[in-house]
């Protein structure tokens, strides 16, 4: 069933998603503060573009791809429009430290939580944030676990289509209370991709798990 989705922001995360989702038969609407931005990004994946309040107001499912430093100036306004809509969040909030990334939000609220405060009626699902933009675009995608965590069942379900349509498989991994480990593992995860070091290594299959 084609679902309509809104997406907030035009960068490569937004054309990556939107372009899988447009491809799977969604109707999907790119929304940014420039227009010619969003036309061009809108354009380049057969999707159709618009402002911010046109993608909230759009969207059955809404993609927060704007990045966690703009959500406290872009999402507010938009609250009345994402209220009752699963709202996913992509974003990492991190930045380079002395040993590594590090968490913005280190010792506050989650940028998930922050997504959520912003837009109090939306139901925010974590999804997405372990992939650069070119993992989602290509075949990289294909197989790949995808985490989400959320606390509203019918937002988890809708997330659950949008992961499988990229080729992905979603994991449920609790309540949108944890998504601040995810945010957490992503700075270890994306720091040891940069130091080509592989972060698959660490983790055992799964028949061996538990010893």
């Amino acid at each position: 069933m084609a679902v309509r989705i809104g997406i907030l922001g035009a960068g490569n995360m937004a054309v990556a998603l939107g372009g899988k989702w447009a491809r799977a038969g969604h109707d999907v609407l790119i929304g940014a503060r420039s227009a010619e931005r969003a036309e061009v990004s809108a354009k380049s994946i057969g999707a159709r573009a618009g402002t911010f309040a046109e993608a909230a107001g759009h969207g059955e499912a809404v993609l927060s791809a704007v990045g966690h430093a703009a959500t406290g100036e872009v999402i507010p306004p938009l609250a009345e429009l994402l209220a009752g809509k699963a709202l996913l969040d992509c974003s990492n909030p991190m930045v380079p430290g002395p040993s590594g990334l590090v968490l913005t939000t280190d010792g506050g609220p989650s940028a998930a939580r922050t997504l959520a405060d912003a837009a109090p009626g939306a139901h925010v699902v974590k999804a997405f944030h372990l992939g650069a933009a070119g993992v989602w675009a290509g075949e990289h995608a294909n197989g790949l676990g995808v985490p989400l965590c959320g606390d509203d069942a019918d937002a988890l379900a809708v997330a659950h289509t949008l992961v499988a349509d990229v080729g992905s498989v979603p994991l449920a991994v609790g309540g949108l209370e944890r998504a601040g480990y995810l945010e957490a593992t992503a700075a270890i995860v994306i720091g040891m991709w940069f130091a080509d070091q592989d972060p698959r290594t660490m983790l055992p299959a799964a028949e061996h798990a538990h010893g």
